[in-house]
């Protein structure tokens, strides 16, 4: 907004207010929306660029145009050409206007490519496949209900790259070790359980891991349960069964102590019912046994987030996917940011005795909960 904007504006609002209205805060906003609009779109184009392999063909390349760029991938030219526009003019490319060539720069392709391991560009998908439902969010506001799982066509597909970042490569080394004593027992052969599993990376990886353990997910979406299937199939996982299963009722349908442990990874917090389903893990515990759980790191008073990193996009998250698939069920819909408070309480309620909460340095997204029956 110009100073001029600002001014026309001012001059239409009543008197008393315009008396109390600052000008200088009134341009900063629209400054900031400004940005706002440019981000959100360079999200898309990261996006873009990720899916279509672009930033890992440029990583490989020195300055290039965008014929040989497109060349190399294997991409239409004219799109390829627009696209560098928005990466050069976002600070993303370096462009040589005499040469008309196009390089990213090493620095930025460690962080924004397949070969690193922090792709900050797989994130950049989550605007896309959230903005596909927005008419069916836009109908939520007005009517209620939720929008179902079966609306997300990539949902499924982003989170598990999302896992093979921040749980995958840190499983081993750091999740399992935060329970003391937990990889041995692995080693030597317990049964698991990951409730609300996905496309069940973590358990696959598990099952290679620990050979003599035994491994069962279990998710409401078939799509998400059949990859799992086939990955089992492909590494030779012999030891890990998947299943399709509504959780909303586990607290009456789970086993009694039949695990000895049980993981969530950012899982509770869009189930149609979070309590039956935390209600049921601790019924399917046995005595000694332990669920860890991973779920959003924030707190469940809005007011005590508004300085989280990564505040406005997990509160977006949640109110476009998390809270409402939840609603689509005639659930809860208690959201990503329920917050520590609020997970604590129905842990507690869930009827575990002792509970621990962790994080790692490496993960600024997620709490790690240690329950024990």
């Amino acid at each position: 907004m110009t100073m001029t904007e600002t001014r026309q504006f001012q001059s239409e609002i009543p008197a008393e207010t315009a008396a109390a209205f600052d000008s200088a805060r009134a341009e900063a906003f629209g400054e900031r929306l400004v940005d706002l609009f440019n981000s959100g779109a360079l999200s898309l184009m990261l996006s873009i660029g990720h899916r279509t392999g672009l930033f890992d063909t440029m990583a490989g390349m020195d300055a290039a145009t965008s014929e040989a760029i497109a060349a190399k991938a294997g991409l239409d030219e004219r799109y390829v050409r627009e696209w560098l526009g928005a990466m050069t003019v976002g600070g993303i490319v370096e462009h040589d206007p005499e040469g008309a060539t196009y390089r990213l720069p090493a620095e930025h392709a460690a962080i924004m490519t397949r070969s690193s391991d922090e792709n900050f560009a797989i994130y950049g998908q989550f605007i896309g496949v959230l903005g596909s439902v927005e008419d069916d969010i836009v109908d939520c506001f007005r009517n209620g209900g939720g929008v179902p799982y079966e609306r997300y066509r990539r949902f499924h597909e982003v989170m598990a790259e999302d896992s093979g970042q921040t749980v995958l490569p840190a499983l081993e080394g750091h999740i399992l070790p935060l329970v003391p004593g937990l990889s041995d027992r692995l080693a030597q052969g317990i049964r698991v359980l990951d409730a609300g599993c996905g496309r069940g990376k973590a358990l696959n990886l598990m099952a290679r891991l620990f050979p003599n353990s035994r491994f069962v997910g279990y998710d409401l979406s078939e799509e998400a349960i059949a990859y799992a299937r086939n990955e089992a199939r492909e590494s030779g996982n012999a030891n890990v069964t998947f299943e399709a299963r509504d959780l909303s009722d586990f607290d009456r349908t789970a086993e009694p102590e039949a695990f000895d442990l049980v993981t969530t990874f950012d899982a509770v917090h869009d189930q149609k019912e979070p309590l039956a389903l935390l209600k049921g893990i601790h019924r399917t515990l046995k005595p000694d046994g332990v669920y860890l759980a991973q779920d959003i790191r924030g707190h469940s008073h809005v007011h005590l987030n508004t300085d989280h990193p990564l505040g406005p996009l997990l509160y977006t998250v949640s109110c476009m996917h998390c809270m409402t698939v939840s609603l689509a069920q005639g659930g809860e819909g208690l959201g990503a940011m329920w917050g520590e408070e609020k997970a604590l309480d129905y842990l507690a309620a869930a009827g575990f005795a002792e509970t621990e909460v962790r994080t790692l340095e490496h993960d600024i997204q997620n709490n790690y909960y240690i329950c024990r029956p």
